[in-house]
């Protein structure tokens, strides 16, 4: 991307300025990454409201939005549906649920693939849990 930083991986990951993410609306930011920051085992932002993995430069940053409205998975139409969802290759996709269902997570009742889990988080966001074989 022109006016972008690009690295080759050799600058320690404190002083790199090619950082890139995902912002994600809740009524909650606090709280979902938290759920996040647990599911994942990455570390949670000094102000909490963003996580990242202890390597790379990329981050999921959590916003506040008073109007949220939960999607919903399947799509139905004229409800609101998901923007986006966010994948996670696991290496055991039943432990990796139940780890997910744990902390709050809930299993959508369609699934349309057998090596694929969606999951909704707390506020309803859809994601993935995936196994690469």
């Amino acid at each position: 991307m022109r006016g972008r930083t690009q690295d080759d991986g050799s600058t320690p990951r404190e002083s790199r300025r090619d950082y890139w993410g995902v912002v994600v609306n809740s009524p909650d930011p606090r709280a979902l990454a938290r759920f996040y920051a647990t599911l994942l085992g990455w570390e949670l932002g000094p102000e909490g409201l963003a996580i990242a993995p202890p390597d790379g430069v990329a981050y999921v940053s959590f916003e506040g939005s008073p109007e949220y409205v939960r999607p919903t998975w399947p799509p139905v139409e004229g409800r609101q549906q998901q923007m986006l969802h966010l994948d996670f290759e696991v290496d055991d996709l039943e432990t990796a649920v139940t780890h997910a269902i744990e902390l709050g997570a809930t299993q959508a009742e369609f699934q349309p693939q057998t090596t694929v889990r969606v999951m909704l988080d707390p506020d309803g966001h859809p994601f993935c849990l995936y196994t690469g074989a």
